[in-house]
This record gives C-alpha cells, structure tokens and sequence, in this order.
C-alpha cells in the first residue's frame, strides 16, 4: 500500500525514482507522482492511474534532477486525482511523500487555514507539507523542522521530503510505516522497503520506530524519537534485482505460484532431519519456552489468517493444545482473556500489517508466555518486536494476491505444530513419520503443478460467472476459504467458502445450474461425510468441481461433476498441496476474465493502515 522512493545523487536520478515506482506497484496504488530540486526550485509532475502514465507525463513534460521524491498512492484521504495525488507540496517551497495515515489532520488543517494557509487537496498529507514549511519559515532547517512537525503528528506515517531551501538533501522519518535507508557511493536512498533498491544498493539501514534520518550525496544522518544521534545497524541484502523479476512468465501471481516447491524446500532446508525437528528453529531458548505452552492464541489478517485456522484444527487434534485463531483488526480492540501459558503467534508476510502489528504490541502488554512471529521480511517491524521468530524463506512475492507466503506460512505453522506435539507427548514413531512427510512435500507440490493445464481449461467455465462455493471440512474448510478469497481478489467473481455440513443450513438456496460448486476432498474421516455434502449439490443441480485425492478415486461417479484428482499425502501435508489447485484455479479465471492479475482494483499488498 503506497510506495516511497527518494534520493540524493551526483547524477540524474529521474530514471532511479520511476525504476522503482515500477517495483513498488505490486504494493497496490491509484495514482503517481515525483518531485524534484530543479532549476532553483521543485519542478512536480502527478497523475492519476498507472506509472506508465507518469512515464508517458514525464517524456511530455521532461524533468531532471539530482535530489527528489516519488510516489505511488493508495486513496485514504481523497478519491484518486492527480491534486490527490503525492508528492504534496506547499507553494514551491517543499515537497513531501507520505504512507500510512495522520489521524489528527483536521485539526491541524484547521489550525493551518486560520493561519491563511490554502489547501489544494483532501488528503491528510498536505497538512505535513504545509506544517514544515510554515517551521522552516521561523530559521529551523528540514531536519529540525521535520522533528518539530512529527512530534505533533498522531497516526502512522512514513515519510521522505525534501526542500528548494537545501539543494541536495532529502529527510526522512517513519512511524508505524515503514522506510528503509539505501547507501551507495556518492548517493543515498529512502524506500518503502528493499526491492526499488536493489538494482542499485545492496546496502541497506532499517530505520526504527521514530527515527528520522537526513541524507545528502556525502552521508546521512539518524535521530531517535528523543532526537539524540544514533547508529542503525547496516544490512547486506541477501537477494538481487533478479530475484524479483517475471522471467518467462506472464504474470508474477503464475512465476511465484510455480516457485512454491522451491520455497517450501527453502523453508524446510536445516530445520528437519530425515526424522526430527532441529532444535532452537524457533529462537534461542525456545524449547524451554514451548515446553511450557498449554494454550496458543493465533492473530492474524487476511490470508495469514487462512492459514492460522489450519493450525489451529493441527494442533487441537495433533498436539491436543486448545488454540483460538482471530483476526488481528478485531482483536486489537478488545481486552482478551489469557489463559496461563498461552503463547501469542502473530502471522504476516510483510511484517509491516498495520493491525497485525498493533495486535501484537497489544499482546506484549496482556500476559501471554511469549510471543512468536512468522514472517517473510528479515528486519521487519513483527520480526523486531517478537520474543521468538520463524522467517518463512518464501522469498520476494510481488503478486498482490498472495501464494508462495502462505504455503511456506503453512509449513511454519506445521513446524510449530509438530513442535508442541513432540513437547506435549506424541509418539515418536508417528512424529518422525510426519517429518518424514515434510521431506516429500516440496516433490508433492511439484506433482500438483502439472495440472496447470488442466485448471486452464476448466477455468473457462468461469468467464461469464458471477459467483461461486467452495466447500472443505476439517482443516481444509480454511483451504477452501482461501481458494474463494483467491477467485474474489483477481477474477472479481464473488466466491464464498462454508464448512459443507453447513450447506443444508442456507447456502443450498444458492445451488442451480448456473453455480459453481469447488469441493476439496482429501483421503481423512470426514470423507464419507463431505460425499454426502456433494450429493446434495448433485440434486440441485449445481456445476460441481471435485478435487480430491488419488485414493479417493473410486467413491466418486459422473453425477460428482468433474473430477481432478492428486497425491495430497496425507493429513499433514494435504492443506498445503490442496492450495495450488485452487490457486491455479483462480489464476486461469482471472486471464480468462481479462482482469489484472498482479494488481487486482482496489487492493494492496502490505495493509500499513487501518
């Protein structure tokens, strides 16, 4: 959600900024812009729509530059437009680019308008524009008055400005959004996060809660929120520009869905032996830690929770520990009752989600054991502000509807189970088997992948559909939640999930010929019963769509509808190999559908505000 790139140079850096506004589109935005110290002056250039746009603005009305700021918004504050659109500027004085949301704006642009301050937009970030330069007016320079301005600001923000007053300089400052530093020779740069870096920085400073950074072509400078100097540790990224490139394929959403053996592996890789879990995976100390845990509370948002709702049926039945799975924006905004020994685990890929985040400096404060995150994004703010942590190794994903993030979230979270399940007492044969299964899964995952063209071709059934059903039971019912949150993200086709013993208790008034009904069937006990389920659908009528396992073959007949089947290998694994067919699924349905599928309307990729 929004994306920020800024920098100071010796040499042009118009192609710098626009290179990484095209990076950052996976981010989900509406509108883009840049601003740059030129000829004496700022010279500004925005649009609504697409960065192809802006390029098309840019050859029209050519800019240059060796300092300046640039950004793809996300509306908040303010439909798209391109006076809504960043950088916000105040006269030609200063310009600003802003992620997150301010939530005291109106009173401060009530208190600007008093002054005689004219605004040109409705968004929040106009007000810090104007908040800056009416401090730099009374002798403080854009570092001071950045400090100043921010510690009136209430909300979430990340922001990169820069000033016609002081060539050659950009500041920056972060809270609850995050900016990450990019050090080069002669050039330094801010970012949103590492991947508009990376095809020139391999360098990399994580700027902390409160930090405002000021940066020339020479050096930079970091001050904490008390406004003290301070040194922030220097990363080396461990990925390149390649890595989040398409490559051959059409669409990132395909190339990250195809990737998906090769992340698992990677997130399995010196973690398992042929029969155990390596000890301390988890952290140091963690084994004393989970040795304790009696209950788990599991917090998350949109797909991460998908995969939260797995775990929890894994490790009730596996591990015999009660678990509760909530979504993070409910639960931040209540007083939950802990019980002792409850370990906290909070899931997201971006390790920057606004309500994630916060759910989780609200559990540090409410009596839980420990925390635990599993993440995607090394030096994230979750990653940070964990007791205990998991990366999931899924690598850069740059398709808004996630894939490989939770399938290897998946994995963690099996990791995790099979944990508490050794600690709380399970068999050692039956737990070596199942680490012995995680060793298999990557080849599994390799097999489901060669249906692709298969759910190409069943995917055209779906190009005049308005809405569709997915049915699972047991763990899976959180698989078929995600297989509909898949379809409804990128075809725009309104799919809903249900626990299919809950047909008969509304949702068949929805059945006729014109419903696609999805079934996930794998070989478990609730078998038999989910037939049943599918045997209603069967009398009224509805397109059905069965995906079940190759053992399974024989219980199902033409009257089932179209049969796919795969090796899921078995309880454990089957959450996860039954996600690429419907991943596949949705795909196809969208290229089909026309839509865009690595940037589908409305969306974004890391939710930084509420």
């Amino acid at each position: 959600m929004c994306g920020i790139v800024a920098a100071s140079a010796e040499r042009d850096i118009v192609e710098i900024l626009m290179s990484g506004l095209h990076s950052l589109e996976y981010r989900g935005y509406d509108s883009a812009g840049i601003a740059l110290q030129a000829r004496g002056g700022l010279e500004r250039r925005r649009t609504e729509g697409k960065v192809s746009q802006l390029d098309q603005l840019l050859e029209a009305q050519p800019v240059a530059g060796h300092c300046g700021i640039a950004h793809t918004r996300w509306a908040t504050h303010g439909v798209p437009s391109e006076r809504n659109a960043h950088p916000m500027a105040s006269g030609d004085r200063v310009a600003l680019v802003h992620n997150g949301i301010i939530e005291n704006h109106e009173d401060l642009r009530q208190e600007l308008e008093q002054s005689g301050t004219e605004f040109t937009s409705e968004t929040d970030t106009e007000v810090m524009a104007h908040l800056i330069a009416g401090i730099m007016e009374q002798g403080h320079d854009l570092l001071q008055s950045v400090q100043i301005a921010v510690d009136r600001l209430e909300g979430a923000y990340a922001i990169a400005v820069v000033s016609a007053a002081e060539p050659g300089v950009v500041v920056g400052a972060r809270q609850g959004s995050p900016l990450v530093l990019g050090l080069g020779e002669g050039e330094h740069f801010l970012a949103s996060d590492i991947f508009p870096l990376l095809p020139i920085t391999q360098r990399f400073i994580y700027l902390e809660e409160g930090d405002v950074v000021a940066l020339n072509t020479s050096g930079y400078v970091i001050h904490d929120a008390a406004r003290s100097r301070v040194d922030r540790p220097e990363v080396e990224a461990e990925i390149n520009a390649d890595a989040v490139q398409r490559g051959d394929f059409r669409h990132y959403m395909l190339k990250e869905i195809f990737e998906q053996p090769t992340a698992v592996a990677e997130t399995l890789e010196g973690r398992i032996s042929a029969r155990r879990i390596l000890p301390n995976i988890f952290g140091v100390g963690a084994e004393e830690l989970l040795s304790q845990v009696r209950h788990v509370h599991i917090v998350a948002c949109g797909t991460s929770f998908h995969a939260g709702l797995v775990a929890r049926y894994l490790l009730e039945q596996l591990a015999g520990i009660p678990c509760t799975t909530e979504v993070a924006s409910e639960y931040r905004y209540r007083d939950p009752v802990v019980p002792e020994g409850t370990l906290f685990v909070t899931i997201s890929q971006s390790g920057e989600t606004a309500d994630t985040l916060a759910a989780l400096r609200h559990a540090r404060q409410s009596g839980y054991l420990t925390t635990l995150a599993i993440c995607n994004v090394p030096a994230s703010s979750v990653v940070r502000e964990a007791d205990l942590v998991l990366m999931t190794r899924a690598g850069p994903e740059i398709g808004v509807a996630s894939t490989k993030a939770f399938t290897t979230q998946l994995v963690s979270l099996q990791l995790l189970v099979l944990e508490l399940a050794r600690l709380n007492g399970m068999d050692a044969d039956r737990y070596a088997g199942f680490v012995a299964d995680l060793n298999h899964l990557p080849d599994l995952l390799n097999q489901a992948l060669s249906l692709d063209a298969t759910f190409k071709q069943l995917s055209e059934a779906f190009v005049d559909k308005h809405h569709a059903l997915f049915l699972g039971r047991g763990s899976h019912y959180p698989i078929a939640m995600e297989g509909a949150l898949k379809l409804k993200e990128i075809s725009y086709i309104h799919a809903e999930a249900y626990p299919a013993g809950e047909l008969k208790h509304g949702p068949l008034a929805l059945v006729d010929s014109e419903m696609p009904v999805i079934a996930v069937a794998p070989n478990n006990p609730l078998l038999e019963k989910l037939i049943s389920n599918i045997e209603e659908v069967h009398a009224r009528g509805g397109q059905l769509l069965v995906i079940a396992d190759t053992e399974t073959e024989s219980r199902f007949g033409p009257r089932h509808g179209r049969l796919v089947k795969l090796d899921t290998g078995g309880e454990l694994l089957a959450p996860v190999v039954l996600t690429l067919p419907l991943q596949l699924l949705a795909y196809h349905a969208a290229v089909q559908r026309g839509t865009d599928v690595d940037q589908p309307r409305n969306l974004a990729k890391s939710v930084t505000v509420e």
